[in-house]
């Protein structure tokens, strides 16, 4: 039989279903934030909207990004591709004089749905007039592949792909200032600020004063996209529309610090996935593993859409769904800081290959190392004050290889490579890696060029240049920090 297109599948959906009767579908995705929800365990806080939308449909505990930053993941849920397969996995890269182009046959997801009929937008929360939200792509894109900032704008009658973008963790800043900021929003809008005796760090972090006050507000930061949750779940009440609408929500990557975003611990990768609508079977929970990708592909599908063949993403709603039996990772440069890892997860154990063994985790990164929690964990870990779980991050080599058996240490503290019963799954994991890069064609195979290294930096430097914006002290770290990473990498580190 003659494949359909994408384009002629999407018209036969359009004419045989009348419009009223295609779902809308809605994605709500903050950044920064891991599952610190009351429906995945968190005691600390309530989040009674988010837990609402979890008992009206189904939810995942077992959800990945394939990135844990955020352009790198964006650019891949927005293509349902791996970001390494269509070369957007380095950090804000494209952003200079050399620009990176998408495969002829990859689409977006918003022009799929546009050619289907649909009206597509994507906004933050509350948005503003006109003003398109955050996407990040690490591509050259069309902005017309959005109709507006906003689904109220559609024809009668015609069904809308909206992303709602907020900050999420980013609403808690890098220090004191931020925090108290956080805190105070929270007490105003919600009636009360998480106290600093409700917070229960992970095994990992120190209970340092300043660790501990970023975590409340953080915290603060998960109540008030719950808050938000709400918010968008009223106004598709009030616009009627809530019954035909499928909603997502789900975050970028985890909590930004210093074992999350950027590394492939579970604190940077695991996520919360919930969807809620028509034909989700109520208080369904998946334990199965999936990617974050696959947002794509069921959205598509929820739409009468053919979900496009090259796509990596599956349909993960789909009756005839074979799960998952793991799922792949992958973190390259980070802004200025240069590095390369990969992992691959199932539901048992994480595989990580470091490809840059002789660098330090904590590598110089101007981004992170502005944070108060890092400049807090680098006090005492000089001062002698962590322990040996605590003190992992401060490794000045990192192991070839790491593996962890994540239920037996589900924070990923004992590295069970060297150990030799299980070597037999170290194989295992490590042979289903080595062929997910190869038949998903991984571009970070080979290192980023400096020729395109210099070009995205260029804007970044810049950024620290600009009138009304200087910051001469910002602007010699980063530049102290490419020369360490070009001196690394001629020294063949």
């Amino acid at each position: 039989m003659k494949r359909i297109t994408s384009i002629a599948f999407a018209l036969f959906a359009a004419f045989s279903l009348q419009a009223d009767e295609r779902p809308n579908i809605v994605w709500i995705i903050p950044d920064d934030m891991s599952a610190n929800f009351g429906s995945y365990g968190e005691t600390a806080i309530k989040t009674p909207n988010v837990d609402k939308l979890v008992a009206r449909g189904v939810k995942f505990t077992n959800a990945y990004v394939t990135a844990p930053v955020c352009s790198t993941c964006r650019s891949a849920f927005i293509t349902g591709m791996y970001q390494t397969s269509i070369g957007a996995h380095h950090h804000r890269s494209g952003r200079g004089e050399m620009k990176i182009e998408l495969p002829e046959s990859v689409k977006l997801v918003p022009e799929i749905f546009q050619e289907a009929g649909y009206h597509t937008s994507i906004t933050g929360w509350p948005g503003k007039k006109g003003r398109l939200g955050k996407a990040d792509y690490n591509f050259e894109w069309d902005q017309s592949v959005y109709d507006g900032a906003d689904w109220s704008d559609r024809k009668e009658g015609q069904p809308f792909f909206a992303q709602i973008q907020t900050p999420g963790g980013k609403l808690r800043g890098k220090d004191e200032a931020g925090w108290e900021k956080m805190s105070s929003e929270a007490e105003r809008v919600l009636g009360s600020r998480t106290s600093i005796e409700a917070v229960k760090l992970p095994p990992y972090y120190p209970n340092h004063p300043d660790i501990v006050r970023d975590w409340a507000a953080y915290l603060d930061s998960v109540r008030m996209t719950d808050h938000m949750v709400g918010e968008v779940i009223a106004r598709l009440e009030k616009d009627g529309v809530l019954e035909n609408t499928i909603v997502l929500f789900m975050t970028d990557h985890g909590i930004s610090h210093g074992r999350g975003k950027q590394f492939m611990y579970d604190e940077g990768l695991h996520v919360p996935l919930v969807i809620s609508g028509p034909g989700i079977k109520a208080g369904t929970v998946r334990e199965d593993v999936v990617e974050h990708i696959d947002i794509s592909a069921l959205s598509l599908a929820a739409a009468g859409i053919e979900i496009p063949k090259n796509m990596h993403a599956r349909d993960i709603l789909a009756k005839s769904y074979e799960p998952r039996e793991a799922v792949f990772a992958a973190r390259d440069r980070c802004d200025e800081t240069v590095d390369h890892m990969r992992s691959v997860r199932t539901n048992e154990f994480k595989y990580i290959r470091n490809f840059l063994p002789n660098r330090p985790y904590l590598q110089p990164c101007a981004y992170k190392d502005a944070k108060s929690v890092l400049i807090a964990l680098r006090e005492w870990n000089d001062a002698g004050k962590l322990n040996e779980a605590q003190a992992l991050l401060f490794r000045e080599v990192r192991p070839e290889e790491e593996l962890y058996d994540v239920n037996a240490d589900p924070h990923e503290i004992k590295n069970l490579a060297d150990d030799p019963k299980f070597a037999d799954k170290l194989k295992e994991l490590r042979g289903r890696l080595d062929t997910w890069m190869v038949e998903t064609d991984d571009k970070g195979r080979v290192l980023e060029s400096w020729e395109m290294y210099d070009s995205d930096m260029a804007p970044y430097l810049h950024k620290f240049t600009t009138p009304g914006r200087e910051d001469p002290v910002q602007l010699k770290i980063i530049e102290d920090n490419i020369a360490q990473m070009k001196k690394w990498a001629a020294e063949g580190n």
